[in-house]
C-alpha cells in the first residue's frame, strides 16, 4: 500500500468511527508504525482535512448536523472537574474543548471531545495516570468550555446544573 493509499483508509476509518481513533490503533491497522501514521495525519490537516487530536486518538470533524454550539464560563478547582464534566455531559451535550485565555499567549485551547460519564472517567484516569494539571491552572481556574448541546434547552440545564454547583462564572 502507497502512502496515497494509506491516507485514504486513515480517512474512512476516521469517517466510519464514532468516537477518537488512537494512531497505535491506525498503525496496526495499516501494520506501519505509529509514527508514520502521526505523519500521515499531519499531511491530511495540512491538506484541509479537519482532524483533531485528541487525548484519546483522532477524529474526523463533521459538520454539525443537529443541536447548537455554545460556550459556557466556569472557574473551579481541579478537585472539582469531575463534578463540572459530569455536569454537562449528563444534559446530553459533548464537552468540545476548554479554552484558557493566556497572559502571554491569549488563548490555550485543549481538545476534549467528551459525551459520557464513561468518557469523563477515561479522561480523569489519564489526568492522575500522567500527573497532568489542567489548563485552567494558569488561569486561577478560570475556562471556557465550547459545548455541542442538542438544543437550547440542554444548554440551560448545564447552566443550572453548573450554577447549582457554584462552578458557572457569572458576569
Amino acid at each position: 500500500m502507497n502512502a496515497n493509499e494509506r491516507r485514504k483508509v486513515i480517512l474512512e476509518v476516521l469517517s466510519q468511527s464514532s468516537g477518537p481513533v488512537s494512531a497505535g490503533v491506525l498503525a496496526q491497522r495499516l501494520s506501519v508504525s505509529r509514527q508514520v501514521v502521526v505523519g500521515d495525519v499531519a499531511l491530511l490537516r495540512a491538506s484541509g482535512h479537519e482532524i483533531t487530536a485528541t487525548a484519546r486518538g483522532y477524529l474526523l470533524e463533521r459538520p454539525v448536523s443537529e443541536g447548537v454550539i455554545r460556550q459556557v464560563a466556569c472557574r473551579h478547582s481541579s478537585a472539582e472537574m469531575e463534578a463540572e464534566l459530569t455536569a454537562m455531559v449528563d444534559q446530553g451535550c459533548t464537552v468540545l474543548d476548554v479554552v484558557v485565555n493566556h497572559p502571554i499567549y491569549g488563548p490555550l485551547t485543549g481538545p476534549l471531545s467528551l459525551s459520557n460519564r464513561y468518557e469523563v472517567g477515561q479522561f480523569l484516569a489519564r489526568c492522575v495516570r500522567l500527573g497532568a494539571i489542567p489548563l485552567s491552572h494558569l488561569t486561577g481556574g478560570i475556562h471556557l468550555h465550547t459545548l455541542r448541546c442538542p438544543d437550547e434547552e440542554a444548554y440551560r440545564r448545564v447552566l443550572t446544573a453548573l450554577w447549582e454547583l457554584g462552578i458557572l462564572l457569572e458576569e
